[in-house]
């Protein structure tokens, strides 16, 4: 089997809970669904994408987004990128 792409890692921490939605790409069909194997890829690229989220907040995080007044949401990026000016526009 090809090597399945992480495009997209959200997390949700619900009443003691974790709920990883993974969005990933993958040029061959691979394991049905509920299967053993899905779930040991599925798996597998959680952990790798948060590893990697782990080495990019340990360079820094910039905050590019927020919202809420009493329920807030503020939006990190961290990059590996060695050019981050290509990925992000600061402001003035």
């Amino acid at each position: 089997m090809d090597r399945p792409i992480l495009q997209r890692l959200v997390l949700e921490f619900r009443d003691g809970d974790l709920v990883a939605r993974v969005l990933y790409r993958s040029s061959l069909g691979g394991p049905n669904t509920g299967t053993k194997a899905r779930q040991r890829v599925v798996t597998e690229l959680v952990r790798e994408g948060l590893r990697q989220a782990l080495l990019s907040l340990e360079g820094g995080a910039e905050c590019v987004g927020t919202s809420g007044f009493t329920t807030r949401e503020d939006v990190l990026l961290a990059t590996t990128s060695p050019d981050e000016s290509k990925l992000v526009k600061k402001g003035a």
